[in-house]
């Protein structure tokens, strides 16, 4: 079994890499940052996935894989009011979080059917509870997470005969570095708002992804898994 995971060199993709490496996967991790020393073993490869040309490369150089991960991803470039917002920040999220997981997914998918091995696949999308959880002070991103939500039952439906599941991940508030510069407010809310009352780690995100990706769920194939305390659950 091996696993290509994107953005899986800190944060809910690390979490994820180390879950999957700890139950037997072979490691692959894709990160448009310098080559980073992983705590087990891992090939890397620098890749940015808006660059769509250098997907045959690097799934080349991964070889055959059977689990895929879509994670990397990026924020609004500014937090405020969505009636500022600028074009260049909604293009970079929908161009990093959308447009380049799908193509990524879609190289993913055609190489797992040209593969002979009739081993179970698995497609999973890292979206987030702002897929249908609206921050209006961050509406490029909401919207980017809302529609990669959508290319995720797309290829579930597509996929659903050939033997590869797809699953929609949907984290809720999370300790990593992007949470950082925000941490002290989130902090402080998490009582109120996270039934769990505590911050979720990327650990709690690897543990979802274990079991998707062995088949234990694969006529679930579809399912969109929040993991994120109870922030999500309505509640008044």
């Amino acid at each position: 079994m091996k696993a290509l995971i994107t953005g899986g060199q800190q944060g809910i993709g690390l979490g994820i890499a180390q879950a999957l490496h700890a139950a037997g996967w072979e490691v692959a991790v894709a990160s448009e940052q310098p080559e980073a020393a992983m705590p087990f073993p891992a090939t890397y490869h620098q890749h940015d996935v808006r660059d769509l040309d250098a997907i045959p490369a690097l799934l080349d150089a991964t070889g055959p894989i059977t689990t895929f991960v879509s994670n990397a991803g990026v924020g609004a470039l500014h937090s405020g009011d969505l009636l500022d917002m600028s074009p260049e920040s909604f293009d970079r999220c929908m161009a990093v979080n959308t447009r380049g997981a799908f193509f990524l997914a879609q190289e993913v998918a055609r190489r797992m059917l040209a593969d002979p091995s009739d081993s179970y696949g698995s497609l999973t999308f890292i979206t987030s509870v702002s897929a249908t959880m609206v921050s209006p002070d961050r509406a490029e991103y909401c919207t980017s997470k809302a529609a990669t939500a959508m290319l995720a039952q797309a290829f579930a439906a597509r996929l659903a005969p050939e033997n590869i599941g797809v699953f929609d991940i949907r984290p809720g508030i999370i300790e990593t570095p992007l949470t950082a510069p925000v941490a002290e407010s989130y902090t402080d809310r998490i009582p109120q708002i996270v039934p769990a009352a505590r911050w979720g780690q990327p650990a709690d995100i690897g543990q979802v992804i274990v079991p998707l990706a062995r088949g234990d769920f694969a006529f679930a194939t579809g399912a969109q898994i929040p993991v994120d305390g109870g922030l999500s659950i309505h509640r008044l």
